[in-house]
């Protein structure tokens, strides 16, 4: 887990287990959009895009910039991070147990052979 905020990754992953909310990252992922913007792409209400924006928000995947009388989301980076962080993590533990069960295999080919 990063260590600046343990259970960053589980908070990130249950705000983004809802579709909606998944979808919302996807489309922000190509830049910041208005609610609105997200509510017509999405084919949402926007009362229902602006809930799921809230989630998002009070998770601090997404922060928001009030622009006249626009709000305008963007994704933050730090949650996707700490993701990759994690994420990578389990990658070294997977690739050491492979490297072991490589040496292993090799093991048990060298006692095959008379």
């Amino acid at each position: 887990m990063s260590g600046n905020n343990p259970g960053m990754e589980m908070t990130t992953l249950s705000a983004l287990s809802e579709p909606n909310r998944m979808n919302i990252v996807e489309l922000l992922r190509d830049g910041p959009l208005t609610v609105g913007e997200i509510a017509e792409r999405l084919d949402l209400r926007q009362p229902q895009a602006s809930k799921h924006l809230k989630v998002l928000s009070e998770n601090r995947i997404v922060e928001v910039q009030a622009e006249a009388n626009r709000r305008i989301y963007k994704l933050r980076p730090e949650p996707f991070q700490a993701l990759d962080t994690w994420v990578r993590s389990f990658q070294r533990v997977m690739e050491e147990r492979f490297d072991n069960l490589d040496d292993y295999l090799r093991e048990l080919q060298s006692k095959e052979k008379p």
